[in-house]
């Protein structure tokens, strides 16, 4: 991870924009740590705050339409293309599929709190040829609640910045449980009222 801070330290929020765009599309990059430890140097001063926000943003809305859009052009070929560069398996893929299935578009939006799947649920958007408006309100309103809370946890953390990131980095994915069955009960429920209709791809 010190290389990663390093480059921040070095080149600011470009280059937070192109660590989150890589980490979203699948390589190993640490993204709420960054996120955090950047909230961590807005508080310090030494990190432009609106500045560090639109470069945090846009490097987390190109890396999850670059993991659609290789979904929607390699199709499930994208797991033997390019499996072991990202961490695909046609296992994990399928398990993607059949989340995406049950609880819909908000997989889209719920995927950016797990590490190390948000990539899975852009591509799974693609191959499933979901229409890119659609993946855009989705998908972009979740990087934009992602980025924010963590920048913000960070300029709240203080010192505790490493400590807390990392443990959010690695514990993640059970804050994720909780979202998803969240976004599980809230898409039945939409579903079952004839006010709101479903997304229709």
């Amino acid at each position: 991870m010190q290389w990663a801070l390093d480059k921040i330290h070095i080149y600011g929020p470009e280059a937070l924009f192109v660590l989150l765009m890589l980490g979203i599309v699948g390589l190993p990059v640490p993204d709420e740590t960054l996120l955090v430890f950047c909230g961590f140097q807005i508080g310090k001063g030494e990190m432009p705050m609106i500045e560090t926000w639109i470069f945090a943003l846009c490097g987390s809305w190109c890396g999850i339409s670059l993991s659609y859009t290789i979904g929607r052009t390699f199709g499930v070929g994208v797991v033997h293309r390019f499996g072991k560069r990202l961490h695909l398996t046609e296992e994990r893929l399928q398990e993607v599929q059949r989340w995406f299935d049950r609880i819909g578009h908000w997989a889209l939006f719920a995927g950016y709190y797990i590490a190390g799947l948000r990539h899975f649920t852009a591509i799974t958007a693609g191959i499933s040829k979901l229409r890119f408006r659609i993946f855009v309100a989705y998908a972009w309103s979740g990087g934009l609640l992602w980025v924010t809370t963590f920048l913000t946890l960070g300029y709240f953390l203080g010192d505790k910045w490493q400590e807390i990131g990392e443990s959010i980095h690695r514990y993640g994915v059970y804050a994720l449980v909780i979202v998803a069955i969240g976004a599980l009960w809230y898409y039945l429920r939409l579903r079952r009222s004839s006010k709101w209709p479903a997304v229709r791809k």
